[in-house]
Order: structure tokens, then sequence, then C-alpha cells
């Protein structure tokens, strides 16, 4: 790098450290300003294009989030915080489908990083709220094909027995009543998994009653959430909240098989990924 580029990228940093204070202030128009030179400077510098991304994230302008952060991930596929905010964006204007294979990229990026776990929380957050809106959608699509369906069957069903002659009478009324009822347990089956109910319990963290997403079982044999867990130790004492026996954060162990089973149950029932 020659001395004017050196010197264009010293001034590039000084206006992001800049923006940094201001943003730390919640002088969030300053900073989208000194980003915003930042950028003119070196256009080709990723976390310019992000932290820009992240001031028109907290005054909600999802255009510009989107824009910002698809600038950032072209210049770095690598950055967390690029995929989760390129997400939200997309999340916005309701493209689950794609907001979903953002947050998804985020977080097997962060699996192999040292960043805090309060990132990966707001990320399985707004991933859950995606995977509920896309099972919303195509749920309320599914509800009116399959009564469609149902009605048509059923349609059809007496058309049959009309014109067989077989509408009538004690014996074909108790086959056309037999065959109605079959008709209906047939769809009744069919949409059971679609429709919302109470998660089983060995699902549930027993202090947040929510469902499991990083589950620790400690060694009086309780699974927990484990943010949820950590929390307690720091915040309260070194002891399991249901036994009270003492207990720290190195004994905790990933409860694998609950967590296989949480994955396998959100994947036939994705109206479980609503929080509470």
């Amino acid at each position: 790098m020659d001395m004017a580029a050196d010197g264009v990228a010293r001034q590039a940093e000084l206006r992001r450290i800049e923006g940094n204070a201001c943003f730390n202030k919640a002088r969030i128009g300053a900073a989208i300003d000194c980003y915003t030179e930042a950028i003119a400077l070196r256009p080709d510098v990723a976390v310019y294009w992000l932290n820009r991304g992240l001031c028109h994230f907290k005054r909600k302008d999802w255009p510009k989030v989107e824009e910002d952060s698809r600038k950032a991930l072209a210049l770095d596929a690598t950055l967390v915080k690029g995929h989760y905010l390129l997400g939200c964006a997309l999340l916005e204007k309701e493209q689950c489908a794609l907001a979903i294979k953002e947050f998804d990229r985020a977080l097997d990026l962060l699996r192999s990083s040292n960043l805090k776990d309060k990132m990966v929380e707001d990320i399985w957050q707004v991933l859950a709220k995606a995977k509920y809106i896309d099972w919303e959608i195509h749920s309320t699509e599914r509800v009116w094909k399959m009564q469609s369906l149902k009605e048509a069957c059923e349609n059809a069903l007496q058309e049959h027995h009309f014109l067989s002659g077989t509408l009538v009478g004690d014996g074909a009324t108790s086959e056309y009543s037999d065959q109605l009822k079959l008709l209906s347990e047939v769809f009744t089956k069919a949409t059971i998994d679609d429709t919302p109910t109470d998660v089983p319990d060995y699902l549930c963290c027993q202090i947040t009653f929510e469902i499991f997403r990083d589950p620790v079982i400690t060694p009086s044999g309780i699974t927990y959430e484990k943010s949820i867990l950590l929390e307690h130790l720091r915040k309260v004492g070194n002891f399991d909240p249901v036994t009270r026996e003492p207990l720290k954060e190195h004994q905790l162990v990933p409860n694998l098989a609950i967590k296989a089973a949480v994955q396998a149950y959100l994947k036939d029932h994705s109206w479980a990924y609503k929080l509470n």
C-alpha cells in the first residue's frame, strides 16, 4: 500500500472510530454520516457497510438494512451480524424462507467462533419467529386446501350414492353415514400435526416452561435450558434450582438426546416455534 492509499485508509478508520463513538451515544444520524464517509474513502471494507447497516437497524429502516448487509456480505461472507441483519430485513418483508437461511448461516458461523451466548440467543429468537410466521402463512393455505378437498370428496361421495340409487334406505343410509364418518377421520388425522397443542413437558425447561433450544443436564439428572441455568448460577447461587444440590458450570453436560428429540418435534410441529 503506497503512502497516499495508507493515508486514505487511516482517514477511513478514524471516521469508523468516530462513528462507533456516536453510535454508543445513540447519535445514530451522526454515526451514519461517519460510516458513510468511511465507505466513500474505502468501499472495499466490509465492516464499514456492516456498521452503517446496524445504524439503519436501530432505525428500523429495513430497505437500507438489506442494502448495507448485502454489501458487507459480498465483501466478507463470514460476518455473523451481516447474516443476522439481512435475515431481519428479509423477515420484515415476510420472505421467511430466505430469512431462515440467513439465520441458519449465522448460527453455523457462531458455532465455530468465540462470540457470547447473547448473540446466539438473539439469532434463535428471530429464527423461531421466522419459522413460526412461515408455518402460519402456509398453515392457512393448507387449511383452505384441505377444507376444499374435503368438501369435494363429500360431494363426490353423495353423487356416487345418488347415481347408484343407494342414497335412501336404511342399509344404504348407514353405509353412506359410515363413509362420511371415515372421510372425516381421514382429514382430521391429516391435519392433526398442523394443529397447535401443548408441547410435551419433557421437551420444556422446568424454569421457563418453554421448549428447549440448548438443553443441559445436571448431575442430579434434571435437564434445563443452558442460558437460563447459567444465569441462575451467576445471579442466584451455585446450586441446582430444583434439588438445591451444589452445582458448578463445569458439571453441566449437553443433553443430546433431548436436543435431537426437540429438533424432530419442531420439524413436524413448526407452530411450536412460537415463543411465550
